[in-house]
């Protein structure tokens, strides 16, 4: 008789990672997932939840989030996003850097019940200005920018510091163009980690972008609209972006205020190319639209035509292994203890991108519940 912590019945699993998609049982005990299983016996369980009806799926891992809350005024509450958008872990990407990092760590990443693991910026202070009346780019100033440092913060917190981070582009770093990439990728290569790069609008290119980066980085806001877009002016991938993946560079959507368009993404998808990682890239200017959260984002993908396994496989294993954090993203016995507790609702559901436009789809992706640590966690509790 095993004596479970937490076992969730009757619900609808989804673990891409072990090609499950069927109505079975998971139980946790010690703080880890403990089994999955038909009809598994409960009675010396601690809690018991009837999930029935449910999707339940590895712990949802956003791979783009602005959560140094207080720290910075783009940072929006990790606790309060995750339990409306069932994630249970979430990346920050940037907001601080080798300056700050040390309070971004004490005061909100050890205290947090939900798992937040970071991308360190390069420039001294993160993304110190971003705010809907003040908008700096932190990369346009080079005095700013701390490899020496960035190279001591990362390797001394590598238990929650897993790449760096460095913003590209004419918002952020004005005329600069591949500037701030050169020091961002030494550190990179010294603290041996990954690179996440943001584009926005250029310089530089996307090319010049994608044919520095290596395998295992990331280039986030991936289906950006014109221009620094994907996609070439006869509606095609631009050859840059297939060369890069088969480099094993990794697309991530980071759909935020400005990074992702509809039309982009039919493009890339009518061609066979799906983002790595689906992420929010959620802060302070996107929460209440066009971004809204994570679940929102995941749907964009699902009334687009993805498959639902596939929008779930983009937020759980593929983030874990872009990440190289093998025990999230799975419900394998022994992996952390997290799972969402997710819905999918019929009606009818206005979605919107980042330039205006507006899709009608019959369904949404909605968060019932969280698991955390092996522990039933959510308001609702």
């Amino acid at each position: 008789m095993a004596a479970y912590d937490l076992v969730l019945k009757g619900g609808h699993v989804i673990d891409p990672a072990q090609n499950i998609d069927a109505v079975i049982d998971v139980a946790f005990a010690g703080g880890k997932i403990s089994a999955v299983g038909k009809s598994l016996d409960t009675s010396a369980a601690k809690d018991v939840r009837d999930v029935s009806g449910k999707l339940v799926t590895p712990g949802l891992i956003d791979m783009h989030t602005h959560v140094y809350w207080g720290g910075t005024s783009l940072g929006i509450d990790a606790e309060d996003f995750c339990r409306k958008s069932a994630v249970t872990t979430a990346v920050d990407t940037g907001s601080a850097g080798p300056g700050n990092f040390a309070g971004f760590r004490k005061y909100v990443i050890e205290p947090s019940a939900v798992r937040i693991l970071a991308y360190l910026h390069i420039s001294h202070a993160g993304i110190f200005g971003f705010s809907n009346r003040i908008m700096v780019g932190e990369s346009e100033n080079l005095a700013l920018m701390d490899p020496e440092t960035a190279v001591e913060v990362a390797q001394a917190n590598r238990d929650v510091i897993i790449g760096i981070k460095v913003r590209l582009g004419r918002h952020a770093s004005g005329i600069h163009g591949m500037a701030p990439f050169e020091h961002a990728i030494q550190v990179a290569e010294e603290a041996n980690m990954p690179l996440m790069v943001h584009i926005d609008e250029p310089p530089p290119s996307y090319a010049e972008v994608l044919s520095r980066l290596r395998s295992g980085d990331v280039l986030t806001h991936c289906f950006r609209p014109f221009p620094n877009s994907p996609v070439g002016p006869d509606g095609r991938v631009r050859p840059e972006v297939l060369a890069a993946r088969q480099r094993g560079v990794l697309f991530d959507i980071g759909h935020g205020m400005g990074s992702f368009s509809f039309k982009t993404a039919r493009a890339m998808l009518e061609a066979g190319f799906m983002p790595d990682t689906i992420s929010s890239d959620i802060h302070a200017l996107c929460i209440n639209g066009p971004a809204f959260d994570q679940v929102t984002t995941l749907s964009k993908f699902l009334c687009l035509g993805v498959p639902l396994k596939e929008v779930i496989r983009a937020s759980t294993e593929n983030a874990a292994r872009a990440l190289s954090r093998p025990d999230l993203g799975t419900l394998n016995p022994g992996s952390a203890g997290d799972a969402s507790i997710l819905s999918l609702d019929e009606g009818a559901f206005d979605y919107v991108d980042v330039v205006g436009e507006h899709v009608t789809a019959d369904k949404k992706i909605n968060a019932r519940g969280v698991v955390l640590g092996g522990r039933w966690w959510h308001p609702a509790a």
